[in-house]
């Protein structure tokens, strides 16, 4: 199994947001951002079978760009597993539900990624391990994930996938 953590595009600043925290929506340069980043992750093969995404909306618009980047025609699966102050551990237990040659894209926020992205290496949530907005990194699996089992395949920063873009 191949497990994609991308953080959510560049959002409304939280001091510039009226609405309800939940509702802050990505700018316009961090939807211009993230279709160059997600089109960089494309041409990295990292076509995905399965997308899930944190219920808040700037994760979701960056899954809805996600989806339509990859040509998916499946619906992006809510996970409450990607909220920001979720347990990093249960999504181990979303993934582990999967088949072992799946490729799911998992669309959240910070610092929850890199902390299960710690939880899938390490076995524990440690700090240290950051992903930037639009940015990603891919872990694998044999067999089904669990603690301490994930092998780390890159960690890329936005520049870094908008790079890898089609010019």
């Amino acid at each position: 199994m191949e497990c994609i953590l991308f953080r959510h595009g560049i959002a409304v600043e939280r001091a510039d947001w009226d609405g309800e925290e939940a509702l802050r929506p990505l700018t316009t340069e961090g939807k211009k951002k993230t279709r160059k980043s997600l089109a960089g992750l494309r041409r990295l093969g990292a076509g995905p079978t399965h997308l899930f995404s944190s219920p808040l909306a700037r994760a979701l618009q960056t899954a809805q760009l996600a989806r339509k980047a990859f040509g998916m025609r499946d619906e992006i699966a809510v996970k409450n597993e990607l909220l920001p102050d979720a347990p990093p551990a249960e999504l181990l237990v979303v993934l582990a539900s999967l088949p072992d040659n799946a490729r799911v894209i998992c669309v959240g926020h910070e610092p929850h990624l890199g902390a299960a992205a710690s939880v899938m290496v390490f076995g524990k949530a440690t700090a240290g391990l950051s992903l930037k907005k639009a940015g990603g990194c891919s872990l694998g699996f044999d067999g089904k994930p669990r603690a301490g089992r994930g092998t780390l395949n890159w960690w890329l920063t936005p520049a870094q996938l908008r790079a890898q873009a089609p010019r």
